[in-house]
């Protein structure tokens, strides 16, 4: 079996490999094209460990194809097993390849597939709704300028027209209507989204159940099963709160306690 710690950047990688049958020890900085041929070549059983990072997708599919093995490892617990300060790419992939071997990896979860692809879907609308809410914001901008404030009710067939009849001029006019444009096209955009979404959550059976909870939709169901993934994975409920960021924080200072 061939075991490989790879200490991965965009533009290239840096491995330290042993073969366990015969001992044989390798160290390679690989360029993506010869990473992909590298790892092409390898014949049997292949295990490869790196920290888990960004813009790694193509490597995980390239790996998952060939039919190797790969291991994912939280990048803090990793540098925390470095005893010596020294931080050099051959030296991370040394230590990668040491963990594996003694058995000290520190696994993470990954997502599969199709649960990443559900989660750009999250993500491409909330980046919708965010830049929605940004041209809105310049539009509540333009009409309180000109002595309107209807609040929410910028937005009903009565607002709208009060907008199309503000009195402006030269640029503030031309960017009254772009943002207007910007607002029409972004509508549909989110709602498209929005139905997706919810045909998403009918098939997560996770996301099912918590929509029986009052005032728990598919959004937040079905991004609260996509982040959580396999709950099994957690040993406690305090757990889950920690991962999710919702456990209690103290900020005091002198006689101050700020919770």
């Amino acid at each position: 079996m061939k075991i490989i710690g790879c200490d991965f950047h965009p533009s290239f990688q840096q491995i330290a490999m042993v073969d366990t049958d015969t001992g044989e020890q390798t160290e390679k900085k690989l360029t993506r094209a010869e990473a992909v041929q590298f790892y092409s070549q390898l014949q049997g059983p292949v295990l490869v460990g790196m920290e888990a990072c960004g813009n790694t997708l193509w490597f995980e599919r390239l790996l998952a194809q060939l039919g190797h093995e790969l291991w994912l490892g939280d990048a803090g617990k990793i540098r925390a097993l470095e005893v010596r300060k020294q931080k050099t790419d051959r030296r991370d992939a040394e230590l990668l390849l040491q963990l594996l071997l003694e058995k000290r990896f520190p696994r993470i979860w990954v997502p599969s597939p199709e649960q990443r692809d559900l989660r750009q879907l999250l993500l491409h609308r909330h980046k919708l709704v965010g830049m929605r809410r940004q041209v809105k914001n310049q539009l509540q901008h333009l009409a309180l300028n000109q002595g309107v404030q209807q609040k929410h009710k910028l937005w009903t067939a009565a607002g709208r027209k009060l907008l199309e009849e503000l009195a402006l001029t030269g640029w503030t006019a031309q960017r009254r209507e772009e943002l207007l444009l910007l607002l029409d096209d972004l509508g549909p955009r989110i709602g498209k989204l929005d139905q997706a979404v919810r045909e998403a959550a009918e098939k997560d059976r996770v996301a099912q159940r918590l929509q029986t909870h009052p005032g728990v939709g598919p959004i937040t169901a079905l991004a609260y099963s996509l982040t959580l993934g396999e709950v099994g994975r957690f040993a406690h409920s305090r757990q889950v709160v920690s991962y999710l960021g919702l456990n209690p924080a103290e900020h005091s200072s002198g006689g101050r306690q700020r919770l």
